[in-house]
């Protein structure tokens, strides 16, 4: 979920709102001229590196929700009070009361601030607390920021959110200390020893069912069963204002033969937005390349015509020297869905969206969670950068 600046001009996009080893990857130059045993005992060396780092590191479920958000059970206060919170890289703060109201307890410390969030769509604001936050009975966070929403809009279903997004995220969100940067639940795990890097792993799948718990979020680290093959890492963009999220440049996008995202530029990765959105210009390409396609203004979703469903390619997205390909099935709403969606039964319809604007902005995608379904995700705040890698559910 895109969270918004009041004093910077960000795109207001659509919105409906696991991961064990640590390891991280560098890019370091062979080393030339060793014969020998020099790379003796280096796999075991490697195993025991990954058995250390694998105990700092802690694994909990993830639903989808409704098929358009991901929430995790995540416990405040002592006695805990357990939340349904929606997993959030596209924001940092951390609050509940959307849904069920944030209980009190004498591990509730009050700041005296006042704390508001705008987002992409959405808002709350109340006030804030220091607090408890159990991740999992051996993962306790103490002193954590959390909100008390009062007031908001556009929560439904879910009882507010936890967010991964870099810290910066969070200045300009507490009244009167405005100048406050707030630990996020990553950065407050780092410094109480719970985890020995700030790594959060991500597989999605996608969902049989309107509350499916078929995902999971590494704290700390990544998962090698839930991805297959390597990882592929880019840097955070420095483009402004993807740079500001988890911000990646795409650097070529091709649906089929025809070219969509004719070079590199920048959006971001967001765990929090349902669909995946391209640029208006883009998406235009992208509709034209589609007999008959069009959009549906009353759910915001393309309509793909039947006849073109079987001729339907591959949509290729080019990031950090690797291929990510959405499967013709993976751009497509099961039909089974069309209700959960308020869309009209029969229809074909699909992920790929317009954002609202055309190229040129500086956030001109977003990587969603329709993407995530089929891509495992890695966001490393440790190096600064973003990774995929595929899954049994790519295809």
């Amino acid at each position: 979920m895109l969270r918004t600046f009041a004093s910077s001009v960000i795109l207001a996009v659509v919105s409906a709102s696991f991961a064990n080893a640590a390891v991280t990857t560098l890019s370091l130059d062979p080393v030339q001229g060793r014969t020998g045993a020099y790379m003796q005992g280096a796999p075991d060396a490697g195993r025991a590196r990954a058995a250390l780092m694998k105990g700092r590191a802690t694994t909990i479920p993830a639903t989808n929700l409704a098929y358009v958000q991901y929430t995790a059970s995540v416990g405040v206060g002592s006695p805990a009070t357990y939340y349904n919170i929606v997993i959030d890289t596209g924001s940092s703060n951390t609050f509940v009361g959307t849904g069920k109201k944030y209980v009190r307890t004498s591990t509730s410390i009050p700041t005296g601030q006042e704390v508001n969030v705008t987002y992409g769509t959405g808002f709350f604001s109340g006030y804030e607390y220091l607090d408890q936050v159990t991740i999992a009975p051996d993962f306790v966070i103490t002193n954590q920021s959390i909100g008390d929403a009062l007031e908001y809009a556009d929560f439904e279903g879910v009882d507010g959110i936890i967010g991964f997004g870099p810290v910066d995220l969070t200045l300009d969100t507490l009244y009167p200390d405005v100048n406050a940067e707030i630990p996020t639940v990553m950065n407050n795990a780092l410094s109480q020893g719970l985890i020995s890097t700030e790594i959060l792993g991500v597989s999605f799948a996608p969902a049989n069912s309107y509350s499916d718990t078929n995902g999971a979020i590494t704290l700390g680290g990544i998962d090698t069963d839930l991805y297959l093959g390597d990882i592929t890492y880019t840097p955070v963009t420095t483009t402004y204002p993807s740079n500001y999220y988890w911000g990646v440049n795409v650097t070529l996008a091709t649906y089929g033969e025809t070219t969509v995202i004719p070079g590199s530029y920048a959006g971001i990765v967001d765990t929090g937005t349902t669909l995946i959105y391209i640029a208006d210009n883009w998406y235009s390409t992208y509709q034209d390349s589609i007999p008959g396609a069009y959009y549906d203004n009353s759910t915001g979703l393309i309509v793909i015509p039947e006849q073109s469903v079987e001729y339907m390619q591959p949509f290729n997205f080019e990031i950090g020297g690797g291929i990510f390909s959405l499967s013709p099935e993976a751009q497509l709403l099961p039909k089974d869905q069309n209700e959960a969606w308020g869309a009209e039964p029969g229809l074909q319809y699909g992920y790929i969206g317009p954002i609202g604007e055309d190229s040129g902005t500086g956030l001109d995608f977003i990587i969603g969670q329709k993407f995530m379904e089929r891509f495992y995700a890695v966001f490393d705040t440790a190096h600064n950068q973003v990774g995929f890698a595929y899954t049994t559910h790519t295809d």
